[in-house]
């Protein structure tokens, strides 16, 4: 093997061992991990099954406070498909005047209902209506409404306010009493010592009080009897 050979040979092994080390720096330099959770934080979107589920308020504690000038507001998202006023034609989307209390999926002069709305049942309550107004394709999958929802709650509590007074004018429900469920187990803490000391009490005063007797073993090495006490009674005997 000539020169030539030889020193091709040897920058062609340099060039490798060059990239070899090249490649082991950067990955030590760029090395990735696994992040601790996947994707990207969307502001305003509360992740399904997290905090925000656990802090859902029913509907019946916000209506009495709900504003139907802001649900008016909240509305002309709908607009583009419904009508509300009085005798309204039918459009993508029913005409609402009067829906709260209505039969669901049935009337609103012949309108094509999905049969997946038509087999919920029942009536449009304050209940079904904020369900629906949440997340409609969870109400009723299949549904052909493709509205996405409203997930502002006091949002919900002041169109669905708004909408009653179009027509159906029915009775807000009654909000829950706050506290009730602690005060009720409250009480119950506090009569269970009550209760206890009357029973301890009792049986202080009318029960007879036991003979107490010393069943004790005398530990190994020690006198069965006190000496002391058994010279006592020689001395009481005589």
């Amino acid at each position: 093997m000539d020169n030539r050979t030889n020193t091709i040979a040897g920058w062609v092994l340099a060039g490798c061992g060059a990239a070899l080390g090249l490649s082991i720096v950067g990955g030590m330099m760029f090395h990735g991990e696994r992040p601790e959770k996947m994707g990207y934080a969307i502001e305003g979107v509360v992740a399904e099954g997290g905090e925000g589920a656990a802090a859902e308020v029913p509907i019946a504690s916000l209506l009495p406070t709900a504003d139907a000038a802001k649900g008016a507001e909240v509305f002309k998202k709908c607009a583009a498909c419904h009508t509300i006023n009085q005798g309204g034609a039918n459009g993508v989307g029913p005409n609402l005047y009067g829906t709260v209390g209505e039969e669901i999926a049935k009337g609103k002069a012949g309108y094509a209902f999905s049969s997946a709305l038509a087999g919920i049942g029942g009536k449009w309550d304050f209940d079904k209506l904020n369900a629906w107004l949440t997340s409609p394709r969870k109400f009723a999958p299949g549904t052909k409404m493709t509205f996405a929802g409203l997930g502002n709650a006091q949002d919900r509590a002041n169109v669905i306010l708004y909408l009653n007074q179009q027509g159906s004018n029915l009775p807000l429900p009654a909000a829950p009493a706050a506290g009730a469920a602690p005060a009720a187990k409250d009480a119950a803490a506090k009569d269970q010592p009550a209760t206890a000391n009357a029973a301890e009490a009792a049986a202080t005063k009318g029960a007879p009080t036991a003979d107490i007797a010393n069943t004790g073993t005398p530990a190994s090495g020690a006198p069965s009897v006190d000496p002391e006490a058994a010279r006592k009674g020689a001395r009481s005997e005589k």
